[in-house]
């Protein structure tokens, strides 16, 4: 019996199939909706040279000849964002302290004063890894991070 019915079962399984169609990377890239992505990105002090009563170990660091002598050390909170192609970035630039910062893409530049809450809005245009950083000298090269905007032709 199972063999008279074999090939009514590949042929019933081949109709099945044959109304299944599998999306390719280029049916993918026509059905990615740019998204507004709400972003908060916060600057926050690492090594500050107003820690060297609570860390001392910092006195020498930031003394004459000190490895970190005329800088200090932030970073980015997120350090890293992640987006896809198209994407507007609404962010949010949260700098709590009295130090002025700034959040610097190559085509973008927000400059971040002390004590404020900075909106901006970004349009990720390319895909890549572009670097962010602060502009202010003697805040580099530590206070960096990235922006990955992921390409939308390889997104569902």
């Amino acid at each position: 019996m199972l063999r008279r019915s074999f090939p009514l079962l590949v042929v019933a399984a081949v109709l099945i199939c044959a109304g299944c169609r599998q999306t390719g990377p280029a049916d993918r890239a026509s059905t990615y909706r740019p998204r507004i992505r709400e972003l908060t990105v916060t600057t926050v002090p690492l090594l500050v040279k107003e820690e060297q009563n609570v860390l001392p170990f910092l006195k020498p660091a930031f003394a004459k000849g000190g490895v970190l002598e005329g800088k200090e050390v932030y970073a980015f909170s997120p350090s890293t964002l992640t987006v896809v192609e198209g994407d507007t970035l609404h962010l949010t630039l949260i700098n709590p302290e009295d130090d002025v910062h700034s959040f610097v893409l190559p085509d973008f530049v927000v400059p971040l004063p002390g004590g404020t809450t900075t909106h901006a809005t970004y349009i990720a245009k390319h895909a890549g890894i572009f670097p962010i950083v602060c502009a202010v000298a003697s805040h580099l090269p530590m206070m960096s991070g990235q922006l990955v905007v992921l390409s939308s032709k390889t997104m569902d």
